[in-house]
């Protein structure tokens, strides 16, 4: 078969054609594909470690308390419940999506780790002898602090580690007691408020 000139024009003004339409339009938008819209709105506040807060309105703000108790083994078992959130599992897109996210634990502010799930067990040796506070503070998956009213949704509990004395049998009881707080230090949620994985 020839080639002749008005099919080679007649093929290359197809492929322009084709190309054409497949770059027109605005943006990463399709035909009934709708793109996400941003998820809250970005302050200047930044939490100790830097990362921007997200803040959202109050009705459609993540919530989450925490409870502090000793197990038997010499640790502590933290325990959140969380409202209008979800844990995102490893590996999730680093994107803010509204109620989704992880946990950052703290002990006296310093971060012993990120939680996906609302259960963990803090090690005794992250809580020596005193009084401590166990913060418990919400992130998107993008990093950013989700905030409500320019203040982080977090909850802290009050946790007094003690030693036994001479010639006590040590049990979880005499060595140690937790106190969790109705209050927050800068944030949103409760300990008190009875709050589900959604």
């Amino acid at each position: 078969m020839s080639w002749t000139r008005k099919p080679l024009a007649a093929l290359a003004v197809c492929v322009l054609l084709l190309a054409g339409s497949a770059g027109c339009g605005s943006g990463d938008a399709r035909e009934g594909v709708a793109s996400p819209a941003p998820v809250g709105k970005l302050l200047e506040d930044r939490d100790p470690e830097g990362r921007p807060y997200r803040e959202v309105e109050p009705e459609d703000a993540p919530d989450v308390g925490i409870e502090v108790q000793p197990d038997a083994a010499g640790g502590w078992d933290v325990r959140l419940t969380v409202r209008n959130f979800r844990f995102s599992p490893a590996g999730a897109a680093a994107r803010a999506v509204a109620g989704r996210g992880l946990a950052h634990l703290y002990v006296d502010g310093r971060p012993v780790a990120r939680l996906r799930a609302p259960a963990y067990r803090l090690d005794a040796r992250l809580v020596p002898r005193g009084t401590h506070r166990v913060t418990a503070r919400l992130y998107a998956d993008d990093a950013t602090a989700w905030a409500v009213d320019g203040k982080p949704v977090e909850s802290t509990a009050d946790i007094t580690a003690s030693e036994p004395g001479p010639g006590v049998t040590p049990d979880t009881s005499s060595r140690r007691k937790a106190r969790t707080q109705g209050t927050d230090i800068g944030g949103r949620g409760s300990p008190d408020r009875a709050g589900t994985a959604s």
